[in-house]
């Protein structure tokens, strides 16, 4: 019987798979990956554009949350209710009475007042005091970066340690103030019982660690006067001093606004020369107040009273005040560039 031999198909070239279309390759492009490849670079560049610099702010504004606005917030909402600081939590609805109270309180506009003739004796003789100082750095001297850094060394100097030198210079019967003043034949004066003499002590303090830096401040400013205006001066006939008045003075007169803003808000929130100063090292500001500033009371108010509301109450008062100054710089600012 005969059989059948039936042809076997001619194997396909490449195997069982489908053959590709001619023309086309294992890899794709090398120029559409290169396009792809930029593309997507570029797309991320564009975010990293986009969103990195909000990336970079965001520390100072998670720090600003937790303790700039939090606490703003929360001591203008504890100033209306009663809370005591041993149970934060636990508040009672009185509305604006702690206001009224602290209005009503001898020892609060005791504490303004003190504030303000302390920020008056240490604010007016810092500035005049930097202002000669920087004058002469103005000058060519030799070592001039030696003073300038000398400058700097009582502002970089703690409240702590600065303190406590001027608590012994300023001792009743063993300071060295006392001593030179018996010396000359003025008897020992009581710098920290009496009420002027303490506050001149505590400004001191205040001039002694702020006048350097202030001076560098109008040093820098000084720097930045042309020379033409000098040299026009000199030509006229005018004398350093009145090349100081009529040349110097006009042209600071941004740097000096901003100066005296800056001292006067500082002055407001005097807080570490007055406790440090103080023999009892209490808030009180000395047994009758003499020195006691409104950081001393809201301080005595809260962690020493512990009566929160009260202090938060306080807090928002002296904001107040920092809000009416700063409204008082801004006015004259815009008075200063018409008449400029």
């Amino acid at each position: 019987m005969a059989t059948r031999h039936h042809t076997a198909a001619p194997p396909v070239k490449g195997g069982a798979a489908p053959g590709r279309p001619p023309g086309s390759s294992g890899s794709s492009d090398p120029e559409t990956e290169e396009q792809r490849r930029r593309a997507k670079l570029s797309r991320r560049w564009q975010r990293d554009m986009r969103w990195s610099p909000y990336a970079f702010v965001s520390p100072f504004f998670l720090l600003f949350l937790a303790f700039g606005l939090f606490p703003l917030i929360y001591t203008g909402w504890a100033s209306l209710h009663q809370v005591e600081l041993t149970a934060p939590t636990d508040m009672s609805w009185v509305g604006l009475r702690n206001y009224t109270r602290i209005f009503d309180d001898e020892f609060f506009w005791n504490a303004a007042r003190n504030t303000l003739t302390i920020g008056i004796i240490s604010t007016v003789p810092q500035l005049l005091m930097a202002m000669g100082i920087a004058h002469i750095l103005n000058y060519k001297l030799r070592a001039s970066t030696f003073y300038r850094v000398a400058m700097l060394a009582p502002y970089a100097t703690s409240i702590a340690a600065a303190a406590l030198v001027f608590v012994l210079l300023f001792g009743r019967d063993y300071g060295m103030i006392n001593w030179a003043l018996d010396f000359v034949g003025i008897d020992p004066i009581d710098w920290q019982g009496e009420k002027w003499p303490s506050q001149f002590a505590v400004s001191s303090i205040i001039i002694w660690r702020w006048t350097g830096y202030n001076a560098l401040i109008y040093l820098a400013a000084m720097q930045a006067i042309p020379q033409d205006l000098y040299e026009s001066a000199a030509l006229d006939g005018a004398n350093r001093w009145q090349q100081f008045i009529h040349v110097t003075l006009p042209s600071l007169r941004p740097t000096i606004l901003f100066t005296v803003v800056v001292s006067t808000i500082g002055a407001s929130q005097v807080f570490g020369e007055p406790l440090l100063f103080d023999a009892n090292k209490g808030a009180s500001g000395g047994a009758e107040h003499q020195f006691q500033t409104l950081g001393l009371y809201l301080y005595e108010q809260g962690w020493v009273n512990q009566h929160l509301g009260r202090a938060s109450a306080i807090a928002w008062t002296m904001f107040a005040i920092l809000i009416v100054i700063g409204i008082i710089n801004h006015v004259i600012s815009r008075r200063l560039r018409a008449s400029s």
